[in-house]
């Protein structure tokens, strides 16, 4: 089925890599012998979560006496890592796929989560990815971006004579936002900013909110339009929509569009912290950028979200752009008694109060589950957002589909030509026979 995200309330050399392996391995939580009630191997992708990990399993097995074992695979190691261990007669009973893509590659070792507590506690099973009636994975955590604002510096723009809206609440369209943008620009220094828009990043390396967070949405609108979740060839459907957001950022901005291509993400997230932009596309893993700055003017109340807002029809209903590439899977390989311990485990991360803790304030995760209160979900104002946008149900949040792009090369070189649109040396049509080329190409290839 097409995986779609929506409303929460409340986000793979095997030798070496076996080596590695021991070394994150907690004697404490070795998943060894028959205890009849089943046992957990999770094998982990995230080094930076091992211990955290390890003090999960281990308060796990103190509560249930169900043994544990956590294993964290080396950095970019994942798949290969899990291709080694499933052919193990210890083999992970729980694993994480990364979507569609890796539910049909782990096909054969994934269990059906359609009957399980945490499938079922999901705010919008859509969310999970399957097919033919059966859900193979669940995300355990989710992430969103948008167009981060700073309503404060908003607030002032509302209350000049004028103004193009009232309130946020008005801005619904790229049409209103448009008007809203422009203005603003042209009153900046009424507002006390160099631009509306935070900088353009288009430095190589640098340009993945335009070539990938911004691409997701023509991209999921033509997957939409032909009922599927990936294409061979794109015809870009969307190329004018994509257009106009792109250049509402280029030419309402902090600087001239030709000086984009020399400009990196924190250069813009500083901009927008220090107070001389007003918006800025990013997600809600860019708040510790703002509050770690060095002079950062930005209250934590003033900080918010807005969707990213291009012409498309319907777009009053658009939400923020929610989605993530962990989701849970039981080895339906292995007995069913280690099926069952693996279930229960989940279970427990997200319904015991000391698992839900462990998932929010140690391992830092937005839960997409019913069972967690607003009280017990993360604290920081993007965050919030994040939540607020998938607990709406008027609204409807664009999934991450950037996971199906071809490839970093696609993307890197559809970077380059926006960067070259925007110095002037490249015009929009050459950039969207790039980007359907270059989809094309690196697809067959």
């Amino acid at each position: 089925m097409t995986k779609k995200i929506v409303r929460i309330a409340a986000l793979a050399a095997a030798a070496a890599t076996a080596l590695a392996l021991a070394g994150c391995q907690s004697a404490d939580n070795s998943a060894s012998g028959d205890s009849g009630k089943g046992q957990v191997y999770y094998l982990s992708f995230k080094p930076e979560q091992d211990e955290i990990w390890q003090k999960v399993a281990k308060a796990y097995t103190e509560e249930t006496g169900v043994p544990v074992k956590v294993v964290t695979a080396a950095s970019g190691t994942y798949e290969q890592t899990l291709k080694a261990e499933v052919t193990k007669k210890d083999a992970p009973t729980l694993f994480q796929i990364n979507g569609p893509i890796g539910m049909k590659s782990w096909m054969d070792y994934t269990a059906d989560l359609s009957g399980t507590d945490f499938y079922n506690a999901l705010l919008d099973k859509n969310m999970a990815v399957g097919e033919d009636g059966k859900i193979y994975g669940v995300p355990y955590v989710v992430e969103g971006y948008g167009i981060i604002y700073n309503n404060a510096i908003m607030s002032k723009y509302f209350a000049l004579p004028g103004a193009k809206a009232a309130s946020m609440d008005e801005v619904k369209s790229f049409d209103k936002l448009k008007a809203v943008v422009e203005d603003m620009q042209a009153k900046k220094a009424d507002l006390g900013i160099d631009g509306v828009f935070a900088s353009t990043s288009l430095k190589p390396g640098e340009d993945w909110r335009w070539q990938t967070h911004l691409a997701d949405l023509p991209v999921y609108f033509e997957y939409q339009d032909n009922k599927t979740d990936d294409m061979a060839k794109l015809d870009f459907k969307y190329e004018k929509e994509f257009k106009n957001i792109f250049d509402l950022y280029l030419n309402n901005s902090t600087i001239a569009p030709t000086l984009a291509s020399s400009k990196a993400v924190t250069d813009s997230m500083s901009e927008f912290a220090l107070g001389k932009a007003a918006m800025v596309q990013n997600g809600n893993w860019a708040y510790g950028q703002v509050t770690e700055e060095s002079g950062n003017v930005v209250k934590a109340e003033d900080v918010k979200m807005l969707p990213i807002y291009t012409g498309h029809e319907s777009e009053e209903t658009q939400g923020i752009n929610i989605g993530t590439e962990n989701f849970f899977s039981i080895n339906s390989q292995v007995s069913e008694a280690d099926q069952k311990a693996s279930i229960d485990f989940v279970n427990w991360l997200i319904s015991s109060e000391k698992g839900k803790k462990f998932m929010v304030e140690d391992l830092g995760f937005i839960p997409p589950f019913n069972t967690f209160t607003e009280a017990e979900q993360p604290t920081d104002p993007l965050a919030k957002e994040v939540i607020s946008y998938m607990s709406n149900p008027d609204l409807k949040t664009i999934p991450w589909v950037f996971t199906t792009f071809p490839s970093q090369t696609f993307k890197d070189n559809f970077g380059q030509a926006l960067s070259q649109y925007a110095a002037g040396q490249m015009p929009w049509d050459k950039v969207v026979d790039l980007f359907k080329t270059e989809w094309a190409a690196e697809k067959t290839a």
